[in-house]
């Protein structure tokens, strides 16, 4: 018995002095631990506070934008592209912007609005639009060459009908008629047989004819 006690007291001692010797590790890592668990929970919390509050932002500017004044519209895309650049309202906010302002007249805010959507937008295919509705713009302004090497990477095979034909247009701006024939065949056989799409695209390729 007695030998059991002084094994026992052995190991008591001997887990005294490592506890003195590593109790500030162990505080540490049991600190470290803590703060990743709330920093994780805290960030999901975080993320989903932001959501609602782009979410509800979005909707204020979707009012903005329906009495279709160009500047409060423009102005009211900006504020939710400035506070919640990585949400999906901020992309559909800037595309809308720039809608109003190509009707409206105004090319180079509607370029601006389509650049930001183009470099900040987090969604592929909202890149892919983005970039179809700025190379129309460049198209207006006759910068036919910059359309064209923007839409080179527009790769997604949903979007190469749609790619195909604005550079069939870019082409047929240029008198390029060869390459605009090629680019309005490929976006025809590309195209969804029931896009309504479609038969324009066909309209614009025999509207070019046996020209070259």
């Amino acid at each position: 018995m007695a030998a059991f006690d002084l094994e026992e007291q052995e190991r008591v001692d001997a887990l005294k002095d490592w506890w003195k010797q590593n109790r500030l590790f162990v505080y540490v890592a049991l600190a470290a631990f803590v703060i990743a668990v709330g920093g994780v929970l805290g960030w999901r919390y975080y993320k989903a506070a932001r959501a609602d509050q782009a979410a509800e932002s979005f909707a204020q500017f979707e009012t903005t934008a329906e009495a279709r004044d160009v500047k409060k519209t423009g102005a009211a895309a900006r504020k939710l592209m400035e506070q919640y650049p990585d949400s999906p309202y901020a992309t559909q906010a800037a595309l809308t912007a720039a809608r109003q302002s190509f009707e409206a007249g105004d090319r180079d805010a509607a370029q601006a609005d389509l650049r930001w959507a183009v470099d900040k937008a987090k969604s592929a295919q909202m890149q892919n639009i983005a970039r179809l509705r700025l190379a129309a713009v460049l198209l207006d302004q006759k910068k036919y060459d910059e359309a064209l090497k923007l839409l080179d990477d527009n790769k997604d095979p949903a979007f190469l009908s749609l790619t195909a034909d604005m550079k069939g247009d870019l082409y047929a701006a240029q008198g390029k008629l060869a390459e605009a024939r090629s680019s309005y065949t490929l976006a025809i056989e590309k195209a969804l047989a029931n896009s309504p799409s479609r038969q324009l695209m066909q309209i614009k390729l025999d509207m070019l004819g046996d020209a070259k």
